[in-house]
């Protein structure tokens, strides 16, 4: 006869089970690990509600409507202070929802990139940009504390995708390129003054 030790017997143990035991054991068993999904679950619910509602998005989730932050009136800036700043907030005013993006800057113009435009989960997740070629593009960009009335223009053909595509691989390191925005991949914006 061989030596028992406690693995043995728990696993005898549970081998003894009859069938109500082993039906309770097991529906144990689905509630914690129900009980262990849910938390995640919904503290990412959580953060997603309340991003909606906010002032600006998150680093995640889209946002509410900018309700904080001064409005800039003055002569047109010198964008090239947007070479040091990695992300930025922009709302569509027709949705009044924001997003972080990032910001390109050249020749004295600020641009916007939306990627993975040529499938449709890349128009439904990225749809702020859909709306704005489809609708009138007005738009804020806020930096700091300071908001920027603009359009979005779409761009797709001029010298402005060669400064597109030069800064925004250097500043980002990115894999754009002319044959991306050509087929629609990635679609570029001019974060143009409001008229």
């Amino acid at each position: 006869m061989k030596p028992e030790n406690e693995c043995t017997k728990l696993y005898y143990k549970f081998l003894e089970f009859n069938g109500d035991e082993a039906m309770r054991f097991f529906i144990l068993v689905i509630q914690f690990v129900g009980v262990v999904a849910l938390v995640p679950i919904a503290a990412i619910l959580t953060l997603w509600l309340d991003a909606r509602s906010g002032d600006g998005p998150s680093v995640i989730f889209r946002g509410g409507e900018f309700t904080s932050g001064q409005v800039y009136e003055g002569p047109e800036p010198d964008w090239s202070f947007t070479n040091e700043i990695r992300l930025v907030e922009l709302q569509l005013n027709a949705t009044r929802e924001s997003r972080t993006t990032f910001i390109i800057e050249s020749n004295g113009r600020i641009f916007v990139t939306c990627d993975y435009m040529g499938t449709a989960l890349g128009r439904f997740w990225k749809k702020w940009a859909v709306q704005a070629t489809e609708g009138d593009g007005a738009a804020e960009l806020r930096i700091g504390n300071i908001r920027y009335e603009r359009t979005l223009k779409r761009v797709t053909e001029g010298p402005e995708i060669d400064w597109v595509i030069q800064s925004k691989t250097s500043k980002y390191r990115s894999l754009i390129n002319r044959e991306m925005i050509a087929e629609g991949e990635t679609w570029v914006f001019e974060i143009a003054p409001r008229v």
